[in-house]
């Protein structure tokens, strides 16, 4: 092709990244060791090449420019960019970045940071050695960590970001007091990183947090290398932008590199004409526009006018660039405008494709018709089904013949229950006919999540929409009619109100349904308009007259196939609501939720302290971290319909979009297919995103893991037969249980539900807790204890006074729950140490011990602590 770069030739058939820098106005390949390490001295060209499910290739092409980067590399990138994308049928998106500012989906391509390095490629290849001296780096961002060199100096350290000090020895990981708990779980990533590729696995890691400095000796070791400690000063106040009331926006139009403005109020698709080309200065972001009719060297000059434009604003640092041919425009490109026409889907039509078959067979060739793609089972097909119909606020279980006969004016709620890797699955689904109230809407959602709650196992629960429904939900039933009209009280009341009786269904009478179904086994009827008066058994193409009239008249109609297309790419984004505004929400309606898209996702960017959102266009699924703070599956469906309001979101999409909700550790098949799921990744180490991380880069032991913990999460599952087991072994077992206030260590929210799901209300302290009283030996400590006889307490239970000295080890052991620093029973705990666990306990005597030591202590310590009793038993 002429005008393009001989490099580019057979680029972007696979799936990947290429790299190019910029050397001496050449272009040389980066080998894929080297990618993500990108010297400050030179400018980069990137391509990125996705396959998406409908086979096609998506292209992005970035260029990177360093911050000691000459200016003729820097225009050779921008020139070799639009090379580039002439290369690839000019359907790529161009992005600009610069040092320090990189967008977070350049960023994704390098997981889990990029770190330049100082110098030029040229030195690499001239095989020039690094520094080894101390390094410190800021690490910000809560998805993308943003990893930037900082001078090794303590006027470096402030309380907002994290910071990592890499010596020859060790790593140092530094927490601003301020920092976000994602933010130091992502620069732990950074650390391992360094650990891994800098020291060959091979040295010590230590955390320092900030303002807390008593019994560290890491803390310690730490100031010393800045020369002793010394308080931070405050962080500066961050300058508070207001956001105006419209957006502001400045459109030229190219013309030489002479940039012509344009003066429009509203922006339309009709003033961009496909022989120019164009810059919309939005702010924040500059976009440039380029028509399909322009040549290769008019959209390198226009690159070039695009550079001089940002270079004279002085802007270069701060502002993103995003360039594209017409045809290929972004979605915020096109939200500048008003009423971007939508892409015209290309149509398979019956009769076309019957010629060119003809063709085919014309010339010799067999030509056999491809059997369409059957549907991937998605949920196990040996489960039970229950259905509710909700009437006035309250569910009424519907028997096995009526739950697969459902009424557009009704809601239901749907249990499904099956087993899914030995574990115990329950689906709930709350289902809206086209035609049912407002009343019963709000109803069904509030009692499905009460429901869900209530049930033990793992639940996922759903708002599906008649006319909307999913493919998953189809495949519940063996078989199901939807029949007009309905039987709740407040749609009855409804029909009266508006008295229309034609929207009902007449048991006697004789109507018309529409069947559909992917399988024989999975069919649906669903009542539509004009009934007949007579049942008739109808072929296509001999309609008798009696059937036309009944429709209201002979017409055309389609003829094509319904043919269902390719299932959307899926995209993850983080959300967040101010707080309070949920209620806001629920009264007034306001869509107030911010969302920022984690591109290149995985697993791992589920991060236990959020919520996320899975976009995959025909349904989404909102992920609920157990430590996030959203605190019920109702706040939940709420955040969903937020998400689909967002006109940015919709898309042409109806609010009658399936919203699924999924808890930490209760994710189904259905939805852990979006992932490369690995299952020994689900939290079975109690506390926050870091603090599981760190357990787990310091050694963790995973049979501590498995052994310890995860007993404990199945007590929650089994603690009705825990109790009843547990009184029948010990008809006195000693629980000291004060006001459960726990060290965030321990996973605050895990240890008060292990506690309250085996242990509550069987025994607790007053509110002195339970105080240590020295009685005159050495290991003479007294504990009193009163006790609060509740539903569950053991029968016969005395509130006795014990003597750790006086009571042989080989009694029935002393279980402590929580004993409080404040209270003074701390002291208590080295003396109680040896009694605690007891002989070698079996079954759930050996689980008693598990769960209920939990102590304030710091996690690491505490796996210690558990892990003597773990063997013993």
């Amino acid at each position: 092709m002429k005008g393009v770069d001989e490099a580019f030739l057979g680029i972007g058939d696979k799936p990947g990244l290429d790299i190019w820098c910029i050397v001496g106005g050449i272009l040389v390949p980066v080998s894929k060791p080297m990618h993500g390490k990108f010297y400050t001295g030179n400018s980069y060209l990137l391509l990125s090449t996705a396959e998406l499910k409908t086979g096609v290739r998506r292209h992005h092409v970035h260029y990177w420019v360093g911050e000691e980067a000459n200016e003729e590399d820097c225009l050779v990138a921008s020139d070799k960019a639009v090379e580039l994308d002439a290369a690839l049928g000019s359907h790529t998106v161009q992005y600009r970045e610069t040092q320090g500012e990189e967008s977070d989906k350049f960023l994704s391509y390098f997981k889990p940071c990029v770190i330049p390095v100082k110098g030029s490629f040229s030195s690499h290849l001239k095989g020039s050695g690094g520094s080894n001296g101390t390094t410190m780096f800021r690490c910000e961002g809560e998805h993308i960590a943003r990893v930037t060199q900082v001078p090794f100096s303590r006027s470096s350290l402030d309380h907002k970001s994290v910071f990592i000090v890499d010596t020859q020895s060790k790593i140092f990981l530094f927490s601003g007091c301020n920092s976000s708990i994602q933010t130091r779980a992502k620069a732990l990533d950074v650390v391992k990183h360094l650990k891994e590729n800098r020291h060959a696995g091979r040295c010590e890691i230590a955390t320092i947090e900030d303002g807390k400095l008593v019994g560290d000796s890491d803390a310690g070791e730490f100031w010393n290398l800045f020369g002793g400690y010394a308080p931070i000063p405050r962080d500066m106040p961050e300058a508070v932008m207001e956001e105006p009331m419209a957006v502001s926006f400045k459109l030229f139009w190219i013309n030489k590199r002479n940039l012509v403005p344009m003066e429009a109020h509203l922006l339309a698709r009709e003033i961009l004409n496909s022989d120019r080309s164009y810059i919309l200065d939005c702010g924040t972001e500059i976009f440039l526009w380029m028509g399909m009719a322009t040549l290769v060297s008019e959209r390198k000059s226009s690159v070039t006018a695009l550079e001089d434009y940002v270079q004279s604003q002085g802007r270069s640092l701060n502002v993103r660039t995003v360039i594209m041919t017409e045809g290929n425009e972004t979605l915020d490109f096109k939200l500048h405008f008003q009423l971007w026409p939508k892409n015209v889907e290309l149509k398979l039509y019956e009769a076309g494709r019957e010629k060119v078959a003809a063709i085919f067979k014309h010339q010799g060739y067999d030509v056999t018709e491809i059997p369409e793609h059957k549907p991937q089972k998605l949920i196990s097909c040996d489960g039970s089904l229950k259905v509710w119909l909700v009437d006035r606020g309250y569910v009424t279980l519907l028997g096995t013949e009526e739950q697969e006969q459902l009424y557009t004016g009704d809601c239901y709620i749907l249990q499904y229950s099956y087993v899914e890797d030995r574990k115990d699955y329950h689906l709930f689904l709350a289902w809206s006919g086209k035609n049912s109230v407002k009343e019963d809407n709000v109803a069904a959602a509030s009692l499905m999540s009460s429901m869900a709650d209530s049930t033990k196992g793992h639940s996922v629960v759903a708002k599906v929409f008649e006319g909307r429904e999913p493919e998953l939900f189809f495949s519940l039933f063996n078989s199901l009619i939807i029949f007009k009209g309905g039987r709740s009280t407040a749609y009855k009341n409804s029909v009266l109100q508006k008295s229309e009786r034609n929207g009902c269904h007449e048991k006697d009478g004789v109507a018309l349904f529409r069947v559909q179904g992917l399988e024989h086994d999975c069919a649906q009827a669903i009542q539509v308009d004009l009934p007949l008066k007579q049942s008739l058994l109808v072929r296509e193409g001999s309609e008798p007259d009696s059937f036309w009239k009944a429709l209201g008249g002979r017409s055309e109609y389609s003829k094509e196939k319904c043919i269902k297309g390719w299932p959307a790419d899926p995209q993850l984004y983080s959300c967040s609501v101010a707080h309070g505004m949920l209620i806001l929400y629920t009264v007034l309606n306001w869509s107030l939720l911010k969302v920022k898209e984690v591109f290149s996702f995985c697993q791992d960017d589920l991060a236990t302290e959020e919520t996320l959102i899975l976009d995959c266009k025909e349904e989404i699924y909102v992920w609920v971290g157990l430590h996030s703070d959203v605190t019920s599956k109702e706040q939940a469906l709420d955040i969903g319909e937020m998400f689909l309001r967002d006109s940015i979101f919709r898309d042409g999409r109806p609010i009658e979009t399936t919203v699924y909700v999924v808890t930490e550790g209760d994710e189904p098949a259905f939805f852990t297919r979006f992932f490369s799921w690995d299952s020994s990744k689900q939290s079975s180490i109690i506390g926050n995103s870091f603090e599981r991380k760190l357990a787990l880069l310091k050694g963790l032991s995973p049979k501590l893991e498995s052994a310890t913990f995860i007993m404990i999460y199945s007590l929650l599952e089994m603690r009705d037969k825990f109790l009843l087991v547990c009184s029948n072994i010990y008809q006195s077992v000693l629980v000291v249980h004060t006001k459960l206030l726990l060290h965030y260590h321990t996973g605050q929210k895990h240890a008060q539900a292990i506690v309250e799901a085996t242990c509550r209300s069987i025994i607790r302290a007053d509110h002195a807790g339970a105080p240590a009283t020295p009685t005159g030996g050495e290991e003479g400590v007294r504990l009193r204890l009163c006790r609060k006889v509740c539903q569950g307490a053991f029968a016969g239970f005395r509130a006795p006074t014990i003597t750790t000295s006086s009571v042989p080890i080989t009694q029935k052991p002393l279980i402590v729950s929580d004993v409080h620093a404040d209270h003074g029973g701390a002291a208590a705990l080295p003396h109680l140490a040896p009694r605690i666990g007891g002989r070698a306990l079996r079954g759930y005597s050996a689980a008693v011990n598990v769960a209920c030591v939990i102590f304030e202590f710091d996690i690491l310590l505490l796996q210690q602590f558990v892990e003597l009793y773990v063997s013993a038993a």
